[in-house]
């Protein structure tokens, strides 16, 4: 098969491609940029390409941090937004690292808000979505709301309640859930007077 034609038949396949993308075609990154120069493609950041009729969703921000930041897992505001909890609507999208990576990420086309987490407190409560053909790495519901009151004095304690409230009304998560996450994020003791009330 023609490389080109690999190319754009796997880019219709992920949405995004990076230049590691093409190592299982066997070619070389350099294509993405030729590919960009001539139109075929379109450079939607630094080494990010699609195609140039790619239809975007309204999580496409998350997608593009999804492949500059592969380690990231989408958090906080971002993730009420994603499982569309509250009124949150934020213009940055908020990702977790590792605390052991030592460079904070950037991205030229998508502005971030990185929130440093180690242990279980990064790993635990991850779900994978497929957003425009890419791996999307986001909180559950109750990892969101339990980290909402862990970071209240970053974010506000006002969405945080706002949060609670949400999922409590709306059943989208049980009690022992958001206890679990809450329990392991040290904020149990300060969310409970509040789930409570909200009973």
């Amino acid at each position: 098969m023609d490389g080109k034609l690999a190319i754009l038949n796997l880019a219709k396949e992920m949405g995004i491609l990076r230049p590691h993308d093409l190592d299982r075609l066997g070619l070389a990154p350099h294509n993405l940029n030729d590919m960009a120069t001539r139109g075929l493609l379109t450079r939607i950041g630094r080494g990010l390409y699609t195609l140039p009729d790619h239809e975007w969703s309204e999580n496409h921000s998350l997608a593009e941090v999804a492949k500059a930041v592969p380690r990231g897992v989408v958090c906080l505001l971002s993730a009420l937004r994603f499982h569309n909890i509250g009124n949150q609507s934020p213009f940055e999208v908020w990702i977790a690292i590792p605390r052991d990576k030592a460079r904070t990420p950037r991205s030229r086309s998508v502005q971030l808000r990185v929130v440093k987490l180690s242990g279980h407190g990064y790993r635990e409560g991850i779900d994978t979505h497929i957003i425009e053909g890419t791996e999307v790495r986001v909180y559950n519901i109750a990892k969101t709301v339990a980290d909402c009151w862990k970071f209240r004095n970053k974010i506000g304690l006002d969405v945080a309640i706002e949060a609670l409230r949400h999922v409590i009304r709306t059943r989208m998560v049980t009690l022992e859930e958001l206890r679990q996450f809450a329990q392991a994020g040290r904020v149990w003791t300060v969310m409970l007077p509040y789930v409570e009330a909200m009973l």
